[in-house]
């Protein structure tokens, strides 16, 4: 098979008249017109097959239907749908992701919001959808089962602590008594002021480790006619509960949390077994029962909480935990407390990757219902056979709840590969070849022969040999910069030629994965990530997305089905005056509150999108602008308003005032300001404060300004 060494002619061409090398060397080499043909014929079917391509093939290429049901879908122009309503919603209630994505980012002259990207698009018809969808799924397993008591869950706040997300949880929850769990005091107090405004039944579980002053304020919620329930996470806490509730003559509902022997084994299982970071031992839990009876509070304790981990994989593994948690509630019962609740703590998973695997960190095997329905069969089973009355069940199921509603939308800016291939300077591959040693003329002469014989593997071997020959040259000093691009080069494309070339691009995220995608760099977390356009076309490129970070790990080379890059589409003309935007959806638990500031980039911008009777089926109903370079300099202790006052007093005494081009020290402070109003990230040439013109600056005085950059967040009911 010549048909590398032909190929490698075509791309390396020697100088005008010169042979391939001299004949001492190898023969002459001629075109192989059978490797031209199967070239063709392949750039014709791959070309056939992206012209019958469709958005149902894109939705199964990146297995939407299965991570993105009931609430994501592909729209018959290419485009990713939300559907606010799950499975309820009508054909004419969806919404173009792409439409809400023009409306934030498109300038405010030609009706847009003015938001630059990224962007986070919450929408609360999503959240409302899932707090009830879990609601649904235990009362009717309550009712299936012939339970006794009923459910009553509570959302816990680290999920995602923003006020708009815990303020909806609570007023879509107060009709079915949903509550809130906390795990600092920060938490409580938001938790506290919220639940002024729930139902006066909602639970306000307080969980974490505890001092005076917490104790203290959940014992003031108590007093505020709150349902406030103290979760003894270490045996000493009761002691302190003890004391602070008889100074403060309060009489506290208390709860202890359990370490249990059943173990969760998958990535989320560390907090879970006798050697979890929190709860009680059996022994300890009898010596705080012991302590409330000799105070004559063992009425108080009325919960048992326990956490089996997050991301249970399998009804098998929850219904073990739960079964051994219902035996020590009955035991505490039998103790003389007056038992009420049990709280199954978190671990209600989701499906990132839509495998439905029971044998994944990043997926699970059961549905919503199925998970409830075990809850409520274990805790009947072992009460019932013990005589002892139903408890009220609780969860504090946040990932499951905040997850889906929450998509994070960045832009590829760029894309690099090394498929491009050098040209051998002047006088030709004779004088590269030449350059060479010893034995990397016989490693080329080698790789040749097996070219000619079709040993394919061999030829590959040899094109690595000769390259790590030109390395070490180029590292002596005896080979030149454009030879060792020439060797890359040629190396390349006798890979390319075997079929044996795979090349990978590299596309440039206007993004930090530091910032808002925290879990991918910590923990290895993966997220469905996919485009939100364009899906009518078939992606040909295999990709990895590197950030705006100074920092290696500023990269994502890991996605959902085990695969290293992620098939993308070329971007071209910046896809027609538009950017190429990729989507990361079910990040709405954690992403938020863990993401940093590497690099002082920022938090993105964020909309809240309601489904409406518009035009585009959507309403905006709040936008909030991101965080500006003013903002991440504050989080370090940076003062930008004396850091501006510097600047302008530098322009003031460096740069001489320029009337006839227009550059003013007033201007050059304008768009300083600006610098530290706008966001960190990437902005269209266009949009630049300053522009080039014959060596000058000019600042565009377009927008305007505030050097303190206060009064950033603003609020719209725009219909699209």
């Amino acid at each position: 098979m010549p048909a590398p060494a032909c190929s490698v002619e075509a791309a390396i061409s020697p100088s005008p008249g010169g042979s391939f090398v001299s004949d001492s060397y190898f023969p002459a080499l001629e075109a192989d017109s059978l490797f031209l043909s199967s070239a063709t014929n392949a750039s014709s079917a791959a070309a056939a097959a992206v012209s019958h391509w469709s958005p149902a093939l894109s939705a199964a290429l990146y297995k939407i239907d299965g991570w993105g049901a009931p609430y994501f879908t592909v729209n018959s122009s290419g485009s990713i749908s939300v559907r606010p309503y799950g499975a309820d919603t009508l054909s004419h209630q969806e919404i173009d992701l792409v439409k809400v994505v023009k409306k934030a980012s498109d300038p405010k002259s030609t009706g847009g919001l003015g938001l630059q990207l990224p962007l986070i698009v919450r929408f609360p018809d999503v959240l409302k959808n899932r707090l009830e969808s879990l609601q649904s799924a235990f009362e009717y397993a309550v009712q299936s089962h012939c339970y006794e008591g009923h459910y009553q869950g509570v959302y816990p706040v680290k999920c995602n602590q923003d006020r708009f997300v815990v303020e909806d949880i609570v007023k879509f929850g107060a009709p079915f008594r949903f509550g809130l769990e906390t795990g600092s005091k920060p938490e409580l107090l938001l938790a506290m002021s919220c639940l002024c405004n729930g139902s006066p039944d909602a639970l306000l579980v307080c969980n974490g480790f505890k001092d005076c002053e917490y104790i203290s304020l959940a014992l003031l919620a108590r007093k505020l006619c709150l349902n406030t329930v103290i979760v003894l996470e270490q045996e000493e806490e009761v002691d302190l509960v003890i004391d602070i509730s008889k100074k403060m003559g309060v009489r506290p509902v208390i709860g202890v949390r359990a370490k249990l022997r059943t173990k969760h084994s998958g990535h989320f299982g560390s907090t879970s077994g006798e050697k979890g970071k929190f709860g009680l031992t059996t022994t300890q839990i009898l010596r705080v029962v012991k302590k409330l009876g000799v105070s004559g509070m063992l009425d108080c304790l009325q919960l048992l909480h326990f956490h089996i981990g997050s991301q249970i994989p399998s009804t098998a593994l929850l219904a073990d935990g739960v079964g051994e948690a219902a035996q020590i509630y009955c035991e505490l019962v039998r103790l003389g407390a007056c038992m009420k609740v049990i709280d199954i703590g978190g671990g209600l998973g989701i499906d990132y990757d839509g495998s439905k695997s029971a044998n994944s960190d990043v997926s699970v095997g059961y549905t919503l219902q199925e998970y409830a329905s075990a809850v409520v069969e274990a805790v009947r089973f072992v009460c019932t056979s013990k005589g002892i009355k139903h408890p009220v069940l609780c969860s504090e199921s946040g990932r499951a709840i905040v997850s889906h509603h929450s998509i994070l939308i960045f832009e590829a800016v760029s894309a690099t590969s090394h498929e491009t291939t050098p040209q051998v300077p002047s006088p030709g591959l004779q004088y590269f070849v030449e350059s060479l040693t010893v034995e990397g003329r016989a490693d080329y002469r080698n790789l040749y022969s097996a070219a000619i014989r079709g040993e394919n593997e061999t030829c590959l071997l040899f094109a690595d040999k000769l390259k790590q020959r030109c390395v070490d040259q180029f590292k002596e000093g005896s080979l030149g910069i454009e030879q060792l691009a020439a060797v890359d080069g040629f190396c390349e494309f006798v890979s390319k030629a075997i079929g044996a070339y795979d090349p990978v691009h590299t596309y440039h995220i206007n993004l930090s994965i530091f910032t808002s995608i925290p879990d991918f760099w910590a923990i290895g977390q993966l997220f469905p990530i996919v485009p939100i356009h364009r899906l009518d076309e078939k992606p040909v490129v295999k990709g990895i997305l590197s950030d705006l970070t100074c920092d290696s790990d500023g990269k994502i080379n890991k996605f959902i089905g085990g695969v290293s890059s992620l098939l993308l589409h070329q971007l071209e003309g910046n896809c027609g005056g538009r950017g190429y935007y990729l989507g990361m959806f079910l990040g709405g638990a954690y992403e938020q509150a863990l993401g940093g500031f590497h690099n002082l980039f920022g938090g993105p911008s964020v909309v809240h999108v309601l489904q409406s009777d518009g035009l585009h089926s959507f309403a905006v109903t709040r936008a909030v602008p991101g965080q500006s370079s003013a903002d991440v300099l504050r989080v370090m202790q940076h003062e930008p308003e004396l850091m501006f006052e510097t600047l302008k007093h530098r322009v003031e005494e460096f740069l001489p005032q320029d009337h006839d081009n227009g550059m003013t020290n007033a201007s050059l402070a304008n768009c300083l300001a600006q610098y530290f109003n706008n966001m960190p990230y990437l902005v269209a040439t266009s949009s630049c404060c300053l522009t080039a013109n014959n060596g000058y600056y000019y600042c565009n005085d377009d927008e305007p300004f505030s050097a303190a950059g206060e009064d950033e967040q603003w609020t719209t009911n725009c219909v699209a």
